[in-house]
């Protein structure tokens, strides 16, 4: 398999260099609401850090379509951050520490990392 390096050329993944060609970083999150009211501050609260951090999101509380396997949650969101140094700093951040505060009483959730 290759990948393209900064210049675009292709290269062996063999020859990676973590940090000159980052891969993006998905969280994944597997949510059932337990409190709107707060679930909504939440949401408003980890949306202005995710921004801060260089994060998208790429699915945001949209039902699941479990065709395998048993049903995990109610609802899924997808954010993807540049890398996953991104991820755990925004993770981590002073600015995600409120919602963080708030997720335990509005959302009972599995949150996964993953880089892709």
């Amino acid at each position: 398999m290759s990948i393209p390096n900064s210049s675009g050329a292709l290269k062996a993944t063999s020859d990676f260099v973590p940090g000159e060609n980052a891969v993006a970083a998905f969280v994944i999150s597997e949510v059932e609401v337990i409190d709107e009211k707060i679930a909504n501050d939440y949401r408003r609260l980890a949306a202005a850090s995710i921004t801060e951090f260089g994060g998208r999101y790429l699915v945001r509380g949209a039902t699941a379509q479990v065709v395998e396997g048993p049903a995990t949650s109610e609802r899924i969101v997808v954010v993807e951050f540049p890398s996953m140094q991104r991820a755990r700093e925004w993770y981590g951040s002073r600015s995600y520490a409120e919602a963080l505060k708030l997720s335990s009483k509005a959302l009972k959730r599995r949150l996964i990392f993953v880089e892709g």
